[in-house]
């Protein structure tokens, strides 16, 4: 996948990985924004999208991984950096995808 494609592109920070948890934080945000649209879909669909495909896309195990592993060699800085660029970016991007519903709708 992404991260067979990208991670190793830079040595500090898995490329793939933090694509995927930001595509998965922006698909969220529109499951979110469309569901909130979408009273009558039922709890038990919300929850195989939302938690079962969106939550299958994002490498949140991958991600800490990772991070652990930068931690382990000593590389403090760029543990940082990765977990605030993982967590951040992914918040932001769930955020985008919540105001790119409510902008489509009107």
């Amino acid at each position: 996948g992404l991260g067979l494609m990208f991670n190793e592109t830079h040595p500090m920070l898995a490329l793939g990985t933090l694509l995927a948890n930001l595509l998965g934080g922006y698909l969220m945000g529109l499951a979110i924004g469309i569901f909130a649209l979408s009273p009558s879909v039922s709890p038990e669909v919300k929850l195989f999208i939302m938690t079962g495909m969106l939550g299958g896309l994002t490498t949140f195990s991958t991600f800490s991984a990772e991070g652990v592993n930068l931690i382990t060699r000593g590389q403090y800085a760029w543990a940082a950096t990765h977990i605030l660029v993982h967590v951040i970016l992914s918040l932001a991007m769930t955020g985008l995808g919540i105001f790119t519903i409510q902008f489509i709708k009107g």
